[in-house]
């Protein structure tokens, strides 16, 4: 027992510092809760309380704007630090600055545990205090005197904003995230109450497989760490097993706020994984982006689409990104006349209206025309003389018909054919396998984006994933939804791992950020990249047309990546 109570002391003076009760303080005039808020956009943006951008120097003598050199950019949202080619940043965080810096953690090792004397260090500087840290930061001079790297920049603050900046970092990743306790690590994924049970169960037995086999291998090293060195410190601190929650959301989709937040009080979860309900995702975002969660891919074609928002990763932009890609390759294809005038004929759904705005969003981004949208909102399919009046009111022309198969039921071939278009395309995502059955006569000007490896590259990767739910027992049922869980599950371990015993839920999206590039795992994307504060991890798009036959095979009219 006295044992335990020691242990117990020790990790409590460990994952709380004696600065934890500074909130309620007053710093440079202002609240606690405000100046976290003013020191987190100095750290994160580079933004002063005042408004201005923070002015730093580089290299000894390059003045430089702090916005462009943000704390963040290097040690990390979480603080913990990064590698970028044979620079180390080390981390900022709380529990690490205030702490003597070995580049061992011999300090955690408990009193009774001696440390063997062929490994042990010697402190590399003294622990941080509000004073060296703000010599740190503004003379680029550590507490053992000496200088830091030139290319940390040295920044010119006024004592007020310096005060404000350094009660932010006592405060970074000081306490581990919710979610986490001595023996667990605990993740939920959403479920919506009118999936389709086929793929509820779909995803859920792909997740709970990946659950049960770290478990499984939770029980090896549980048996490991009581026979190697510094066991101690690795059974308290690395090792967790996983559990699974279920937050299954019902009626409309802006009750599910509430919903989410009633779940998170009652049983906090370190991140979400995965993920599974009818229309947008936006609700689930807007959670997690106002409570920091981590949501990591889920299974949505209606993503948040934002260039700042950074609590959910995706696996891509879905239709949005369709519409983006033909954007892209009109502008970019050597083969296509720039000035011709472009017509979108899209149903006002969420699928046309995210492939619709793709496509007008990134065109203006590009400096082009925009385009004309014709919403079509007939209960039956567009007749014959539609598309006949479409055609001569609009020759020579690219249309973009982001609409279903059903839709296309009466275009024919020569009615388009007679206003002689330069392109036509369609979407991969409306059509599915449909698409096989497009009329040969349309196909020779007929363009499809398609945001998936080619039927031809991906027999191999699905293999791999189909013998990985033979194995388990999983029945394939809906081999999209298996395919992306299956991935998840990969990345996520990955994830768990880079992150170790630093349980800071941002420190997982920064683990995420510094993962190398991913295909093995992958069945349905040639290619899922990362980088920081990259949210969309699949890029690229194909533009394929259909060959004459029969049988039609796809054939890339561009590369994957097409930004």
């Amino acid at each position: 027992m006295l044992r335990f109570l020691c242990l117990f002391l020790l990790l409590l003076g460990m994952w709380t510092p004696a600065f934890a009760a500074e909130q309620s303080s007053v710093v440079a005039g202002l609240s606690g809760e405000e100046a976290l808020r003013l020191g987190e956009k100095m750290y994160r943006e580079g933004i002063l309380p005042s408004g201005e951008p923070m002015q730093a120097i580089v290299q000894g003598d390059i003045p430089v704007d702090g916005s462009m050199f943000s704390c963040e950019s290097c040690h990390l949202k979480s603080g913990m630090g990064s590698v970028e080619g044979q620079v180390v940043t080390l981390p900022t965080n709380a529990t690490e600055l205030f702490k003597p810096f070995t580049f061992s953690a011999e300090e955690t090792i408990p009193p009774w545990q001696s440390m063997p004397r062929e490994i042990q260090w010697t402190v590399r500087r003294p622990a941080y205090t509000d004073d060296t840290l703000a010599t740190a930061i503004s003379a680029g001079v550590d507490p053992a005197g000496r200088e830091l790297s030139l290319t940390m920049p040295r920044y010119l603050l006024e004592d007020d904003d310096m005060d404000i900046l350094v009660f932010y970092l006592k405060h970074l990743s000081a306490h581990p995230s919710p979610g986490v306790d001595g023996t667990t690590m605990r993740f939920a994924t959403v479920v919506g109450e009118d999936v389709p049970q086929q793929d509820r169960k779909a995803m859920l037995e792909v997740l709970n497989a990946n659950v049960d086999f770290h478990n499984g291998q939770m029980r090896r090293q549980e048996e490991r760490v009581t026979k190697v060195p510094f066991y101690r410190k690795k059974k308290t601190f690395p090792y967790r097993r996983f559990a699974l929650d279920v937050w299954e959301l019902h009626g409309p989709p802006e009750t599910w706020r509430k919903q989410l937040e009633k779940y998170n009080r009652q049983q906090p979860v370190f991140a979400l994984v995965g993920g599974l309900v009818t229309g947008e995702w936006r609700p689930i975002h807007e959670f997690c982006e106002q409570n920091r969660i981590p949501c990591l891919f889920p299974l949505t074609d209606f993503p948040v689409i934002s260039d700042s928002d950074w609590y959910t990763l995706y696996f891509s932009k879905g239709y949005y990104q369709e519409g983006e890609a033909a954007a892209r390759f009109l502008r970019g294809h050597g083969e296509a006349p720039k000035d011709l005038p472009v017509v979108q004929v899209f149903r006002d759904t969420p699928e046309g209206r995210a492939l619709a705005r793709g496509f007008a969003e990134t065109r203006e981004l590009l400096g082009q025309v925009p385009p004309q949208d014709i919403v079509y909102s007939g209960a039956q399919a567009p007749e014959a003389l539609f598309w006949k009046v479409l055609a001569r009111r609009h020759p020579r022309s690219v249309f973009m018909l982001w609409l279903p198969p059903a839709d296309l039921t009466h275009l024919e071939a020569r009615t388009v054919a007679s206003s002689h278009p330069d392109r036509l395309f369609l979407s991969y995502g409306l059509f599915g396998q449909e698409l096989y059955s497009l009329p040969e006569k349309l196909r020779s000007f007929t363009y499809i984006t398609y945001p998936y490896l080619l039927p031809q590259n991906a027999d191999r990767r699905a293999a791999m994933i189909k013998t990985w739910l033979k194995f388990r027992k999983i029945p394939l049922t809906n081999f999209d939804i298996q395919a992306k869980m299956y991935a998840a599950g990969w990345m996520f371990g990955n994830g768990v791992k880079m992150v170790s015993s630093d349980y800071y839920r941002d420190y997982l999206l920064d683990a995420f950020d510094m993962m190398n590039d991913e295909n093995y795992a992958i069945a349905l994307y040639p290619l899922l990249s990362f980088g920081q504060g990259q949210r969309y991890a699949s890029k690229g798009c194909y533009i394929v047309q259909l060959t004459a036959g029969d049988q039609p095979a796809l054939v890339p009219r561009s590369e994957w990546v097409i930004h």
